[in-house]
């Protein structure tokens, strides 16, 4: 009898710590955030959003003021349409501005949220109509590369000129 009682209270301490390893991993990954605040719907179109994911943060001067609800492409525009739920104790003027960032060098992506100087404030259904999309650490180094491999043939080509 005894037994029994010690291995009862062994299981349900187990699965108290199984359930406390899942929580955590969960909260740990972004898949779970327990926030029941009211919130509202906006949505914003960027031409690359670069690796952001759902349930990825807004932060405006680095609190976070909502999360990533959807991403989607828009076959009109070509476009990737991202649908944002902001939590509405958070009031934000309706021409703000959102562009994509990353958290250090090559950590996660998140929106960043830029009030504007507008009298009225953003409502549930609005759109954020002045983004700036990911910078693609890949376009930049391209970009360096080849603007110093054209450097450095223009340096020949002017080389050989003067000979």
């Amino acid at each position: 009898m005894q037994r029994t009682k010690n291995d009862l209270w062994v299981g349900l301490f187990v699965m108290a710590g199984a359930a406390a390893l899942l929580f955590l991993a969960l909260k740990a990954g972004n898949l779970l955030s327990l926030n029941f605040d009211d919130t509202y719907a906006v949505s914003a179109r960027f031409d690359n959003i670069g690796g952001l994911k759902v349930r990825a943060p807004v932060k405006s001067a680095g609190v976070v003021v909502g999360r990533v609800a959807s991403i989607g492409f828009d076959p009109d525009t070509y476009q990737a349409r991202v649908d944002v739920e902001l939590e509405k104790r958070f009031v934000f003027p309706k021409d703000s501005s959102m562009k994509i960032l990353t958290s250090g060098l090559l950590g996660e992506q998140y929106l960043g949220l830029e009030p504007g100087a507008d009298n009225k404030p953003l409502a549930a259904g609005d759109k954020v109509t002045m983004t700036q999309s990911a910078v693609v650490l890949e376009n930049l180094i391209s970009q360096f590369l080849y603007s110093k491999a054209a450097d450095s043939s223009n340096a020949n080509d002017g080389a050989g000129a003067r000979k």
